[in-house]
Parts: structure tokens; sequence; C-alpha cells
């Protein structure tokens, strides 16, 4: 495809049409990539198939940095604060200075790390649905559910006070809605940062048995980094949990039968791929994907869903159906850039699942279906409000 043709425009999802837009699998079909305008008129190539997202989420030529020329602006599409805003940040930094940050977390969530955590997730699961109960027969599963469990749940492993749990979901509220505008966020950031920094500051002091105590006792990391990751970790930690979760209850609502179904979380992750588009890149040199020639400095964003949804990988992919195979998904991105905490994600979706319709078997939405409101304004999809009774 030459990079003459007409830019299509970026497409995000809208109210009355289905998820994913049948353009990517029109896009799918067609030979190399697509040229998409940004609503401020930049352009970017858009990535809709499975094996070519892989190849841009793992080629060395192609950058996470947003400090990069040419590198889609994050205010434009609902992004997060750039590597040179805040230090620390390191899913958007390249290897190797990706690598020192990444050795020194991953320890922190493997597999046998995370298993361990679950009785102190199904306590935290309890007290939410105790809570829930205790408002008679009905609430909003969104924030009296699924915004509190990850919530807690990310504090508790951080060692941040449950107190300030509300400060922290509404400023990465902020961070996430593709309305805001750049100095909102900025305030924002500014607002989560300078808290870490005193938090950062007590645990050097008086440390506790918590991950930031830890990583604090560790020396590795300057005050200012410390204080980077610990606001990605809160925000990664709990606003695309949340949204899977409140997804993932309104599925199961719709199919009891796929309640207990081992393959429940892992198609829930690929069926909806809440970020789709939050994998940002830009080419650092000249590449060549999908057939595609990408020169230096063009923008690039790989479509999660579109890869989640691609035909040659998963047969009927708009059909969810826990009974297939969901391994190979990239809802959790690809590569050295793969989701930390995605053992984490997995485990609290499960136990938020099998305690809440253990505990309530009789629960049910509250509203027509189609009067949810679902986050199109968000760059990360979800639902804003989730009414349910019992």
């Amino acid at each position: 495809m030459s990079t003459e043709a007409e830019p299509v425009p970026f497409m995000l999802r809208r109210p009355g049409v289905s998820f994913p837009p049948p353009e990517y699998a029109q896009f799918r079909n067609q030979q190399g990539l697509i040229r998409a305008a940004l609503p401020t008129g930049d352009t970017v190539w858009l990535v809709t198939r499975h094996e070519d997202v892989r190849e841009v989420l793992t080629d060395p030529r192609i950058s996470s940095n947003p400090a990069h020329e040419g590198f889609p602006a994050p205010g434009r599409t609902g992004g997060v604060p750039a590597a040179s805003e805040v230090p620390g940040w390191f899913v958007a930094l390249d290897p190797p200075d990706h690598t020192k940050f990444r050795k020194l977390l991953l320890p922190e969530f493997t597999v046998r790390k995370i298993r361990a955590l679950r009785p102190a997730i199904e306590a935290i699961v309890d007290e939410s649905i105790d809570a829930m109960l205790a408002k008679g027969d009905g609430a909003d599963l969104v924030e009296d559910f699924s915004l509190s469990v990850p919530s807690l749940v990310i504090s508790a492993l951080l060692g941040v006070p449950k107190v300030d749990r509300g400060f922290f979901e509404s400023k990465t509220k902020i961070l996430v809605t593709i309305g805001s505008t750049d100095e909102q966020r900025d305030e924002a950031s500014k607002q989560i940062l300078r808290y870490l920094n005193r938090l950062v500051s007590i645990k050097r002091k008086r440390p506790g048995d918590d991950l930031l105590s830890k990583l604090a006792a560790s020396d590795e990391l300057s005050a200012q980094e410390l204080s980077g990751v610990a606001m990605l970790l809160l925000i990664a930690g709990h606003e695309t949990t949340a949204n899977n979760i409140s997804l993932g209850v309104l599925t199961l609502l719709s199919h009891p039968e796929w309640i207990n179904d081992e393959g429940v979380v892992e198609e829930l992750l690929r069926y909806y791929s809440v970020a789709d588009v939050v994998a940002l890149r830009v080419a650092t040199d000249d590449v060549e994907i999908g057939g595609q020639p990408i020169k230096a400095g063009e923008g690039i964003v790989p479509l999660v869903a579109g890869a989640n949804h691609d035909s040659t990988v998963f047969e009927r992919p708009d059909e969810f159906d826990p009974s297939r195979s969901a391994q190979g998904h990239v809802a959790f991105g690809y590569g050295v850039h793969q989701c930390l905490g995605q053992n984490l994600v997995r485990l609290e979706m499960e136990v938020a699942y099998s305690k809440l319709f253990e505990r309530i078997p009789t629960l049910e939405i509250a509203v027509p279906p189609d009067e949810l409101p679902f986050k199109y304004d968000g760059v990360l999809f979800g639902l804003h409000e989730l009414p349910v009774r019992w």
C-alpha cells in the first residue's frame, strides 16, 4: 500500500456499532496496513492482523517511547504520561532502560507469588460483597465492586492506605478518559506523584511488609523512579481489571452456563480486549510490517482487538465461547512489554466471579441492557455504571 493513500478516520468504539467495528475485518483483508487520521489530523498506521500486531510489539526498530518524533500524541488517543515526564514510567521505555525496571519487578509477579495472594484477595472480595449487600437489595456494581476490588488489592500490595483509594480512582479516571485535556492529565499526574513522593519517603523511613517498602529498601531506584513505578502499577493495577470485571459480570449474567467454566477468564480477556488502543508505537528506523513499508518517524497503532478477533487465529472470533482455546491472545500485549501484572489480573477476575455468583445467586441487571452506559469516551473500554439487584 502506498503512503499516499487517503487516510481513513481514526475509529474508536462508538454507540450503535458492534465491537470490534466491521472495519477491522475489512482492514485485515487488505494488503499492507491502513493509514489513518487521528482527530488532530496527524496520521498513523493501523495494524489489525494478529501476526502483524505481534511483530510490531517485538521489533526493536519500533519504539514505545513517546519522546521519539512522530509518536502518536498521548492526549489525542487518551494515552498516559510520557516517559520523559514521569521517571519510572517504564512501559514507555525501550530496552535496555526498560529492562532495569522489569527485571526488578518480575520476581514479585510470578505465578507462585500471585497464587500466595489468593487468601488476601478472597478476603477483599468478600469484604466488598459485604459492603454491597449492606446497601440493601441493589447497587452499582462498578462503583461498589468492580472498582473496589482491584483498587484495594493493588493498594494493599503496594502499601497504600485504604482511605486513599478514592483519590487514586478519581485521578486515574482523568488519565484514561479520551475527553480529558492535556492540562487535566498533567494536573492529575502531578497530584498522584506528589502523594506518592510523600509515601515513598515514609516507606524509606518506616518500611512495612509491602512491595513499595521492598523496592525502597533495594536502593536500585531513585525516589522519583520509585514514585513513577508506583504510579504505573496503581493505574494499570485497577482500571483495566475493574473494566474486565464489570464486562465479565454483564456477560455471565447473560450466559450463566459459563460461570464456572475454566476458560471464562481467558475468553473474556480476548473477547473484550479493553485496552485496544493502548500500545502506541513509533518507528525509529525504516521497517516493513505485513508487506507495508513504514518510514522512521511514522506512528503506529497496533489494535489489540483486531489481533484478538483475527479469524485466521480464532475460529468465529466475534462469538463469546469459553470452550475455545483463547491462548495466544494479546490482551496483555506481547514481547518485552507484555503486562507484568497479568497473573494478578487473572486471579482477581477468577475470584471476583466465583465469589460474587456464589454469594449472590439471584444477581441480575437492574436496567434494560440497551440503557447501560458503556465507556465509549475512554481509552479503556468498560462500563461507567452497572446497576444490579438481587
